[in-house]
């Protein structure tokens, strides 16, 4: 069993790390299995919040608007994680939109981790639900939902719950033992920056039906400047 870790949590804009983006990194530094050291920030995204993120994490635009970009703030994460394994409640999506960062701003980001999904999967199969949440009513651990230090703390606590009470099985299972780290992989591309005629044709039509609009055009990646101007051409026509 693995006891010293980083239990890692973010808030993002959606699902998607090819397309959506951080706002929040909660990560907590375990030796020995104690908690030795917290850390978390905003991450200021370029863009202008999603409602329904709004309203399911409480954080604004407000909030992110003095933080800083993700390429500044990733020297200083990878960092505080060293070389320890990663812990999170379904810890490849965290891993994504880490590792896709990364790549985009050149860093190598490799590691192993721990999912206390896949162990709640394999022995909780009776209850309703093997969210974050449900686990923690389950075990009666404290958990402020939907904020990345919150739920970073509450995973911690969920696995040394877990650990308790399913570690002696998986002691037959040697090498794939769910307690222990495994190699993380997520195939990330980097992104490219939107071409010139990208950028005329978004000022250009932006100018013509006086749309105002949430983002910087100058910071959109060629695959977002092609969906913007896709969704444009289809509300409003050329």
């Amino acid at each position: 069993m693995t006891d010293t870790y980083v239990c890692i949590d973010l808030e993002t804009t959606g699902l998607d790390p090819k397309r959506d983006k951080i706002i929040e990194i909660g990560a907590v530094r375990v030796e020995q299995g104690e908690v030795v050291e917290e850390w978390e920030t905003f991450v200021n995204p370029g863009q202008e919040l999603p409602k329904r993120i709004v309203e399911l994490t409480g954080i604004c635009d407000g909030d992110l608007s003095g933080a800083q970009p993700i390429r500044e703030i990733l020297p200083k994460l990878f960092a505080f994680l060293g070389e320890n394994a990663l812990l999170g409640h379904s810890i490849l999506f965290d891993f994504s939109f880490l590792k896709k960062a990364a790549v985009n701003e050149k860093m190598s980001f490799e590691k192993q981790g721990i999912d206390t999904l896949k162990i709640a999967r394999k022995y909780l199969k009776d209850l309703e639900s093997r969210s974050l949440g449900a686990l923690c009513r389950h075990y009666g651990i404290p958990h402020s939902a939907h904020r990345a230090l919150g739920d970073a703390r509450a995973t911690a606590a969920l696995y040394r719950k877990l650990a308790e009470e399913f570690y002696g099985k998986e002691t037959e299972e040697g090498e794939k033992s769910l307690f222990l780290p495994k190699p993380l992989l997520y195939q990330a591309k980097r992104d490219t920056p939107l071409t010139i005629a990208q950028k005329e044709q978004l000022y250009k039509l932006l100018d013509r039906h006086k749309l105002i609009v949430d983002y910087k055009i100058e910071s959109l990646t060629r695959s977002e400047a092609s969906r913007k101007i896709d969704q444009i051409l289809a509300e409003y026509g050329r």
